[in-house]
């Protein structure tokens, strides 16, 4: 962790311990307090350790133990997710030491790394002779539960530490405002954090060191056509006009996107993601917090914004509030970038009945917040109905499956062993396609070459949710397909790849490897609610645009929050793309509108 995350992780551990109930008096247990012992001592007093299964890998407790007390608790998950479950890894054995007990809730958004770290201390504890069930978690004596009044003047408050909240701060900073970010959970990273596959731009330096062909009028093409000519053109523009300079902009920050592959709905190869193919969320989100660290820009975590203020309709603050002060930020601008509303199936089946009971892959700050606020000072949305579902979901984990994988030559197969797709059409088609197959799931196919190429891949595989097999006939027997059937699949593909032809579905782009170095692999999957493409209406400058069609003064909004980018579907990669671009054009407008 960077030296920021780790001085938020003390104030995130503040929180935990306090709730949202006043200030907290910590309390020692008293000496019979542990139930399940008698006579002086509780414990066996030593070093114990315990290990259990993380989302990425073991996950190690080591437990010191007094005679009468759980005297400290260190946690290693060095493959858990960067800011998904080291949030976890960071709050939870100091709240246990704090309880004495193992009875804590899980870290919201890091829920398999959570019961992981629960369950290697339980091992740690049990090995020492302890009867955990017995153990009473501690009372903590809490205050009057009022809050706190404070007031604080700044240039511009941005509204979210996802990745366009986090991309404006370090450009507005840069320019030399003050900026604070205000974000609600215990945590930066947002959604952005969970983007696997990578971001799409046309026309960069990387696309011509490799020799590939490609044009922002057809990146713009593609992003119209995938959204079934739904976009905002004019918005699509802009994405696609800024997208090279905005990798050239990553690379400035110590963030270079150096590699390429295929992304459904793509013409051409353009999905730029770090060396090595790894998650490009994890590694955004690692940067950006580095830059702000560097800048000097005030994160407030577990600081929830609750409305805008407006003086003679324009936008001149926010009210916002954390466990224990009620916040009034003054500020010359505001910028929105609260996320989505993927998380919050009450909001989202408002508009779609139909996904009741669907999986997510949203962090579990998209909850619609911003989009509200920006409503209630009169903003107009848009596309609110549309909300893209993501193919390849591992449906107990909520996993997503990188687009990349499908882009590096895996394939799709149904129960029956059967392709019955082009694997890279747009994700709304190959999520309908799979839909339609019995049990309405199917299993990704791929094998050791494209693990080899793809970092991403090894997080599924520590993650527990691939299955393999040394022969393709054994990976089939292994998730229950006929073996000659997958493997006549298999012969069929490999015959397509060598030919550059797919007489079965028309596939024309990830294409350039076969599957037949073993061994093989296979992940079951289906499809879950991935990216809300409506929200806040925005203009080219990032303005928000008010019912009567004007803009709000003083507001601006970036993300997942606004609407019209990315009309009925987004494409795989947009999403990055989005937030990279129209992050620094709301830090722009921002700084044009203060005067700097």
């Amino acid at each position: 962790m960077k030296k920021l995350t780790a001085l938020l992780m003390v104030f995130i551990f503040t929180f935990m311990l306090i709730g949202c109930s006043g200030n907290r008096n910590s309390t020692e247990p008293a000496d019979n307090q542990t139930a399940g012992n008698t006579g002086d001592t509780k414990f066996k007093a030593g070093t114990y350790e315990g290990t259990a299964k993380g989302l990425g890998g073991d996950v190690v407790a080591t437990v010191v133990l007094s005679d009468n007390k759980i005297e400290e608790i260190t946690v290693k998950g060095d493959n858990e997710t960067e800011g998904i479950g080291t949030p976890a890894l960071e709050i939870l054995p100091g709240l246990m030491v704090e309880k004495q007990s193992v009875k804590v809730d899980a870290i919201s958004g890091a829920t398999v790394t959570s019961n992981a770290i629960i369950e290697a201390v339980t091992k740690a504890l049990e090995s020492a002779g302890v009867d955990v069930a017995s153990l009473t978690p501690a009372e903590t004596e809490t205050g009057s539960g009022e809050k706190t009044e404070e007031t604080i003047d700044t240039d511009v408050v941005v509204v979210g530490a996802g990745g366009a909240g986090m991309t404006a701060a370090i450009e507005l900073k840069s320019a030399g405002v003050n900026v604070i970010i205000v974000e609600k959970m215990p945590m930066v990273g947002g959604n952005t954090v969970r983007s696997s596959g990578g971001m799409n731009a046309a026309e960069t330096k990387v696309q011509k060191s490799l020799e590939v062909e490609d044009s922002v009028e057809t990146f713009i093409e593609d992003t119209m056509a995938g959204g079934h000519n739904l976009n905002n053109r004019e918005l699509v523009t802009v994405l696609a006009e800024n997208s090279s300079d905005a990798v050239d902009w990553l690379e400035s920050i110590g963030a270079p996107l150096p590699e390429l592959s295929f992304s459904g709905g793509a013409t051409n190869k353009r999905i730029h993601r770090p060396a090595g193919g790894g998650d490009v969320g994890t590694y955004l989100v690692e940067h950006f917090t580095a830059n702000l660290e560097k800048l000097g820009v005030e994160v407030m975590l577990n600081t929830e914004a609750t409305e805008l203020i407006t003086n003679e309709g324009a936008v001149t603050g926010i009210k916002a509030e954390s466990a224990n002060v009620n916040y009034t930020i003054n500020a010359k601008a505001v910028v929105l970038a609260t996320g989505g509303f993927g998380a919050n199936e009450e909001m989202y089946t408002e508009y779609k009945p139909e996904l009741k009971g669907y999986v997510t892959t949203n962090a579990p700050g998209a909850t619609g917040d911003g989009i509200r606020m920006a409503e209630a000072v009169g903003a107009k949305l848009v596309d609110m109905e549309q909300i893209q579902i993501h193919p390849t979901v591992e449906q107990t984990t909520s996993i997503l499956v990188t687009e990349s994988v499908r882009g590096g030559g895996a394939i799709l197969v149904n129960q029956s062993g059967k392709r019955f797709t082009d694997e890279l059409l747009t994700r709304d088609i190959v999520s309908a396609a799979i839909n339609k197959q019995e049990g309405s799931y199917a299993y990704i196919i791929f094998d050791q070459y494209l693990r080899d190429n793809l970092a991403a891949v090894e997080k599924y595989v520590e993650g527990g949710i691939t299955v393999q097999g040394n022969t393709i006939e054994e990976l089939a027997a292994r998730i229950d397909v006929e073996p000659a059937v997958l493997s006549e699949t298999l012969k069929v593909w490999n015959t397509a790849v060598a030919e550059k032809k797919d007489g079965e579905f028309g596939r024309e782009t990830g294409m350039e490897n076969d599957i037949t170095k073993g061994p093989f692999y296979a992940i079951k999957i289906a499809p879950g609610v991935h990216h809300t493409m409506g929200g806040v209406e925005i203009n080219t400058d990032a303005e928000v645009i008010n019912t009567d069609g004007e803009a709000i003064q003083g507001l601006f909004a970036a993300g997942e929050v606004t609407g019209g980018i990315h009309g009925g579907n987004r494409i795989g990669g947009n999403a990055v793309a989005d937030i990279v671009v129209f992050g620094r054009v709301a830090a722009a407008s921002a700084l044009k509108y203060i005067g700097q």
